[in-house]
């Protein structure tokens, strides 16, 4: 399958501080001395600080996103990669730029740098074109919010990334089973592997298939197998180090006509390439929400 078929498919249709008493000295009918008082707590609507995680993902900037952050919670799943200030980061094609509109605001603020590695187009895709060059104009066009992003690309002969052994933290955000759909899956890893600093880290957020089923090689329903991830990773390289259920939905039972994009927010209705079925029930799948996630972090040696 076509790489940028694939991608057009698949995602053009988220201390409490302890006061110090003050030990009494002298006589004991000396008043004790005054204990200080704790610092006031601040409001509870108040802004988060400007260049913190929460202010990226507060910010107004991103419009309709945000409704998405109880599926996807970006905050926890950042931190839980690992992103801090001053890093390097690759994020791996961002699709429309959901996370891009959190990673590089928080990059320009905290003086990192965000190589987005966005799908490579072949002569006469003028679909595929388009939708990278709308990215393009839509973050460089607020440069004093998103600073200088630096664009790469992916796909079946795309070089580096990033220079290698320059980079903090690569992101694979929902795009594995479309790697896998266009036969990409191994050379992300690999091209991950070599743009990463030893002891840097590569964050997958994925669908995640139901444990101990066969694994379909192109991820046609759009689940994967933890075990399958993890040996792909493996196999490029990578350590496990952990996972997390931030990102878990108990209530997706993975078997829908039209696989995991009849769930929001593709809420699919008809096969790909079809016309929208308008008398599609899909009250059934919303009341579901987004899909059930695996949150896996691994760690190229060294």
């Amino acid at each position: 399958m076509d790489v940028n078929v694939a991608w057009s498919r698949r995602h053009l249709i988220a201390g409490s501080a302890a006061a110090l008493a003050l030990a009494g000295c002298g006589r004991r009918d000396k008043a004790p001395p005054t204990a200080a008082a704790p610092a006031a707590a601040p409001p509870a609507n108040a802004a988060p600080p400007v260049g913190s995680l929460a202010w990226a993902v507060a910010g107004d900037w991103r419009q309709g996103d945000a409704r998405r952050d109880r599926w996807r919670h970006p905050v926890q799943t950042l931190e839980f990669f690992g992103l801090r200030p001053g890093q390097t980061v690759v994020e791996m094609w961002p699709g429309v730029g959901w996370y891009t509109e959190i990673l590089a605001p928080y990059q320009k603020a905290n003086g990192g740098k965000l190589y987005a590695a966005t799908f490579e187009t072949a002569p006469g895709d003028t679909a595929s074109a388009q939708i990278v060059d709308t990215y393009k104009k839509m973050f460089s066009a607020k440069p004093d919010l998103y600073g200088q992003i630096a664009y790469t690309a992916f796909g079946p002969k795309s070089g580096p990334l990033a220079p290698a052994g320059s980079a903090d933290l690569v992101l694979f955000m929902l795009t594995l089973h479309s790697w896998m759909a266009a036969g990409l899956a191994e050379k992300a890893f690999r091209d991950a592997f070599a743009a990463l600093k030893p002891g840097g880290v590569l964050g997958v957020e994925a669908h995640r298939a139901e444990p101990g089923r066969p694994q379909d090689p192109l991820a046609v329903s759009g689940y994967v197998q933890e075990a399958y991830v993890r040996k792909m990773a493996e196999e490029a390289g990578f350590r496990f180090d952990k996972k997390s259920e931030i990102n878990a939905n108990p209530a997706d039972t993975k078997d829908y006509p039209f696989g995991v994009e009849t769930l929001p927010p593709d809420r699919r209705s008809a096969p790909a390439g079809a016309a929208p079925d308008p008398k599609f029930d899909h009250r059934r799948y919303d009341a579901i929400g987004e899909s059930d996630r695996m949150t896996l972090r691994f760690v190229k040696p060294g």
